[in-house]
């Protein structure tokens, strides 16, 4: 017998099946737990805000958690989500009833601008709708300790933070601190804006553009081993030579008026979306 489902929850259910047809998704047992029909209800629901929403097309939310496998019994530890929160507004819900949903922000000793604001933004989203977000832990995010108890977190996800670490110079102990974070057979979730292949990787990534070798290199460095590569947030339209990096590009438009029509044609980067395991022995 063959059951059809319409609209957009076919949609969902389809890139699970394709993805594990196709060998390059979650993997058979991670893709099927994945809840597609729910992840869709959330992207759609009411919790999430506009300005969020917005960056849908370009961000692909359904396709990113789809193959990076989150299931709705994970315990998943975003790292500096901050307050804006796009993917706590998803994982927050998904992750309530049978999961865990944890928000590695700056330590509250962080007296940063940055840091204070973020921080409260996202208290002030948790407390702002309890429904979805009373569940919601927090979590330091550290350099150089550990973010949760070693050994917890099934799925670890970073989302477009690579380019600071290696500015800053803590990269190789950022991922290291993801690898103590995980479960043996875990999961690290890394997007991030990708570099040209044809040239030098910058150390201090100023651009905020990264190689996709380079990304690859520092997980295999802190002894993750590369399961599977993603193109859902591909944009073969990021020429990645702007005079203020990847952040001349929407949404930040950091040159503000100058050349803004070509730059919103442009879209936000072109990024990489890279799943890699913490091996079981």
């Amino acid at each position: 017998m063959t059951t059809t489902i319409t609209g957009r929850r076919s949609r969902a259910a389809a890139l699970v099946l394709a993805f594990t047809l196709a060998g390059i998704g979650a993997g058979p047992a991670r893709a099927q737990g994945v809840d597609a029909p729910r992840l869709q209800a959330l992207v759609d629901g009411p919790q999430r805000q506009p300005a969020n929403r917005a960056r849908d097309p370009y961000r692909h939310p359904i396709e990113d958690l789809t193959f990076l496998g989150i299931t709705p019994s994970d315990t998943v530890v975003e790292i500096l989500p901050g307050g804006v929160g796009y993917w706590t507004e998803i994982l927050a819900p998904y992750l309530k009833d049978g999961g865990r949903y944890i928000a590695a922000n700056p330590p509250k000793t962080d007296t940063s601008e940055e840091a204070v604001k973020g921080n409260a933004a996202l208290a002030a989203k948790i407390a702002s709708d309890p429904a979805d977000y009373a569940k919601v832990d927090t979590a330091d995010f550290v350099h150089d300790g550990n973010i949760v108890p070693s050994g917890t977190a099934d799925a670890v996800l970073t989302f477009r933070n690579v380019h600071n670490w290696m500015a800053d110079g803590s990269a190789p102990a950022v991922f290291a601190a993801f690898f103590r974070a995980l479960k043996p057979g875990g999961i690290l979730g890394v997007e991030e804006h990708r570099g040209r292949s044809d040239q030098p990787q910058d150390p201090l990534a100023k651009s905020g553009y990264v190689r996709q070798d380079a990304v690859i290199a520092l997980a295999e460095q802190a002894g993750f081993r590369l399961a599977a590569t993603s193109e859902a947030n591909a944009n073969p339209k990021d020429t990645k030579d702007y005079p203020a990096g990847v952040w001349t590009l929407p949404p930040t438009y950091r040159l503000k008026d100058v050349d803004r029509a070509t730059y919103t044609a442009i879209g936000e980067s072109d990024r990489m979306l890279l799943r890699f395991t913490k091996p079981k022995s």
